[in-house]
């Protein structure tokens, strides 16, 4: 974290031992994102004119570059937070799983998908093992019978589409990988 744990306690004493939980819970929460600028902590004891069981009320405030993930537990939400360990625990476990939506969002935006190049079969020699695609934009790209993948070398034909993975080979540009796309048939119906 760029800037250090905020811990502040509202109608209750400051405690060494929930620090020491709070600040465990908050250097895990760095596991589930690099990024983390700050962490601001709250936790409020139940006034004193409540009658019914003291639950504890806890808030973490998370600052992560371009966001801010805020987790909740208000006391009348469990009776279990009569425990304010179990509060702080229920807390964290809330930001965590934020978290983790936060970063799978922030993956969903840099991940890209690549296109595969397309073309046309324009030669095949099978007793020699290899073929020649024209693509979109008028390159040739060699490619050898062990390239083709979901088709039988022997059955292509000039003409047919198909989509490949180029490299870079010894004597230029070449296909590692052609996938058959569809067939082109030619019909003389005369």
């Amino acid at each position: 974290m760029q800037i250090p744990l905020q811990i502040t306690y509202r109608n209750m004493q400051q405690s060494d031992a929930i620090d020491a939980k709070v600040k465990d819970k908050a250097k895990k929460l760095e596991r589930f994102a690099e990024h983390i600028t700050s962490c601001r902590v709250t936790i409020e004891a139940p006034h004193k004119h409540q009658r019914k069981g003291k639950t504890y009320a806890v808030k973490v405030d998370i600052t992560l570059p371009g966001d801010e993930i805020v987790a909740t537990r208000h006391p009348d939400q469990h009776k279990a937070h009569q425990d304010i360990y179990v509060a702080v625990r229920d807390a964290f476990d809330a930001s965590r799983r934020q978290l983790e939506d936060y970063v799978r969002r922030r993956r969903h935006k840099v991940k890209t998908h690549t296109v595969e190049p397309q073309g046309v079969v324009t030669q095949v020699f099978p007793n020699a093992d290899y073929g020649v695609i024209k693509t979109l934009d008028e390159r040739e790209i060699y490619f050898h019978r062990n390239s083709v993948v979901n088709a039988r070398f022997d059955k292509l034909e000039v003409g047919d589409s198909v989509s490949f993975n180029e490299e870079m080979g010894e004597k230029g540009p070449q296909a590692s990988s052609v996938h058959l796309k569809s067939k082109h048939h030619t019909r003389n119906d005369n």
